[in-house]
């Protein structure tokens, strides 16, 4: 199955308005489940899961497209010695676990190796991501609730 079939399956699910649909083969499997029938996809198989965020994510991407390079190209010149925390996947970036709760880290805190920093919402699961460095936070470099690219830079860490 190709992406423009899991595209074309996409599409007609929603359509259908039907809860969950099940497709598999001897060497593929896709389950597409929506919360309310006829309404936007909620889940997808990690096939999937490549194709919908892009389709999801190609009107932002522009607008935040110039201001990416800019802080690139500032952290490079001149933040060189610090360790950068970059997004695992594509998603909407969260500094905490819910509304109501604190963020995970600010800057000046020490973090260390598998401390939970940020949460990446990617079709409608919260993924924890954590640390791969010990030290100081030192700068946040995506704003609350927006949307991040797979190896975006989210966290910059003094490691000394």
């Amino acid at each position: 199955m190709d992406i423009k079939d899991i595209q074309n399956l996409i599409k007609f699910v929603s359509k259908a308005e039907v809860s969950e649909v099940k497709y598999k083969t001897k060497d593929f499997e896709i389950t597409i489940k929506t919360p309310l029938a006829g309404s936007e996809v909620a889940y997808a198989q990690p096939a999937v899961y490549h194709t919908a965020p892009q389709q999801m994510a190609a009107a932002p991407a522009p607008a935040a497209t110039p201001a990416a390079p800019a802080q690139s190209t500032e952290a490079a010149s001149d933040d060189s010695k610090y360790v950068t925390i970059k997004s695992p996947m594509i998603g909407t970036f969260y500094r905490k676990p819910s509304p109501d709760k604190d963020v995970f880290v600010n800057v000046g805190d020490e973090v260390s190796n598998g401390k939970v920093v940020c949460v990446i919402e990617a079709m409608k699961l919260f993924n924890q991501i954590e640390s791969e460095v010990s030290g100081k936070i030192v700068k946040i470099l995506v704003d609350d609730a927006t949307p991040v690219e797979y190896d975006q830079p989210l966290f910059l860490v003094d490691p000394s």
